[in-house]
């Protein structure tokens, strides 16, 4: 009997279940969730046996993702989940084949802050890894929602997030020394928001 698709992948982000339907994310490599939440992102690595490891600056988070790793993978260690920002890891340089960005650089609280996660995350990524990060942007919505300063704005739907554009994502991907694997690829949901799905490879 087949596993039911939703048992098997999770809630997982449709773009990051593109990744792995490109092999880009394969069986074996050591993978980071950075601002990991519940776990959604997790369940298929999980069950699949790769090398998992998740950070939430909410330690009630971390706990949540824990709680999944023991019922989908229990060898691994519970140093694997750590209460950390994305700014703060606590992790060796070059240490992961793939480190997951999902809805987090939006809380960002300025743009020297959005840099400091951002080289966070690729100082642990290994050369000829991969960062795929979603954020909020103003791509497709130009001038839709009001600024707060700083980098931050408010959504059309009430929510305040730090908010990119396409030169910044560009102007970061050149600093980082990154290479960008797929154009840039927006999602405008309805009169609310902009979610835009940056893919790097490390090279």
């Amino acid at each position: 009997m087949t596993t039911p698709l939703l048992e098997q992948f999770g809630h997982i982000d449709i773009y990051l279940f593109d990744q792995l339907l490109r092999g880009r994310i394969a069986p074996g490599q050591r993978a980071l969730d950075c601002g990991c939440g519940s776990g959604r992102n997790l369940v298929y690595l999980l069950r699949e046996g790769y090398d998992v490891y998740a950070t939430d600056r909410d330690a009630a988070a971390v706990d949540a993702a824990r709680a999944l790793a023991a019922t989908l993978a229990p060898a691994l260690a519970s140093d694997h989940f750590r209460v950390e920002p994305a700014e703060q890891l606590s992790f060796d340089d070059a240490t992961f084949d793939v480190v997951i960005s999902n809805a987090v650089l939006h809380f960002a609280a300025s743009p020297s802050h959005f840099e400091a996660m951002v080289r966070g995350m690729w100082r642990v990524l290994k050369p000829g890894g991969l960062f795929f990060a979603r954020l909020a942007s103003s791509i497709g919505m130009p001038g839709r929602m009001e600024p707060l300063g700083d980098g931050r704005f408010v959504m059309p739907d009430g929510s305040e997030r730090y908010v990119v554009d396409e030169a910044q994502l560009l102007a970061m991907t050149w600093k980082l020394g990154g290479q960008l694997l797929d154009p840039l690829k927006t999602t405008v949901v309805q009169d609310q928001r902009c979610m835009t799905t940056w893919v790097l490879g490390n090279p």
